[in-house]
């Protein structure tokens, strides 16, 4: 397959050399650890997540409708009703001051409507945030749009290696300090989670790509701004819905909540899932 251009990324995609390499930490979450050599080849990553831009020359192109902006499958939610299955994505929504740290859900709101064009939900668009990361896209969206452009998901070690910029053993993608001579260095949360993002890194949502500095590859946004898939399972128990790895923490990860804006850090994400903080990147053998 022909591989496609990639106007709006600065320099396109960088190649990660073949080596042994560091990753995980044992310093964080218990998922990371333990600190781990891995062999890699070499492969090429591309400096920065897909944008709206980019995403929508993909649509205009092939015609692609994405997850959210498709019902429910009835067969993998055979409880909802015919009423519930409408096209739906999850956007984060401020709780009251009273809301429990400890119910996520409270924040999370399943609107009708939103979805890559409208981010908000219905009335919001794509105005202004043409160069920002593209936003609800699931891991089949994902896959979608690196078959399309001749490439494919990183995997979860690849990420990693590229997020580090050549760093060993350094808990952020620029070294050991969070805001290195006062300098904010990812679009991340500032404040009290989930209540009050005081925005002192200029943004409250997504941030234009290239907003914040680059790490030693030059790779940008590996930190915050959003979610990345990868390409690597999740282990899973029989029955449980197949999930992937995502990796590098998005602007709703806070310091005193969700640490996870740094290289090791992953969780794990049901394939359909698609929220206001949820994209990816693009790599290649």
């Amino acid at each position: 397959m022909t591989r496609r251009s990639c106007p709006d990324k600065p320099g396109g995609m960088v190649t990660i050399p073949p080596g042994r390499y560091r990753i995980g930490s044992d310093r964080f979450y218990p998922e990371e650890a333990p600190m781990r050599e891995v062999q890699l080849t070499s492969f090429q990553i591309a400096l920065a997540p897909v944008t709206n831009a980019e995403f929508a020359t993909f649509v205009a192109s092939t015609g692609y409708v994405t997850v959210a902006e498709q019902p429910p499958d009835p067969h993998a939610y055979p409880h909802l009703t015919a009423e519930q299955r409408i096209p739906a994505s999850a956007v984060f929504q401020p709780p009251p001051p009273s809301v429990d740290r400890s119910r996520p859900q409270r924040w999370w709101a399943l609107v009708p409507g939103a979805d890559w064009r409208h981010p908000q939900g219905p009335g919001s668009t794509l105005d202004g945030l043409e160069a920002h990361p593209v936003v609800h896209i699931t891991w089949a969206d994902a896959q979608a749009y690196c078959v399309w452009a001749g490439l494919r998901l990183p995997t979860a070690q690849e990420w990693e290696v590229a997020a580090r910029g050549g760093l060993v053993d350094a808990d952020y993608a620029w070294g050991q300090e969070l805001n290195p001579q006062g300098r904010w260095m990812a679009n991340t949360w500032q404040g009290p989670f989930p209540w009050s993002n005081e925005q002192r890194d200029g943004w409250f949502g997504t941030s234009p790509v290239g907003a914040f500095p680059p790490n030693g590859y030059g790779l940008l946004d590996v930190c915050g701004n959003v979610w990345e898939w990868t390409s690597t399972p999740w282990p899973v128990d029989p029955g449980e819905q197949e999930r992937r790895i995502v990796k590098g923490g998005s602007f709703l990860c806070a310091d005193n909540y969700c640490l996870r804006y740094r290289p090791s850090a992953l969780i794990a994400q049901t394939l359909d899932t698609a929220t206001c903080h949820m994209g990816f990147r693009c790599a290649s053998d």
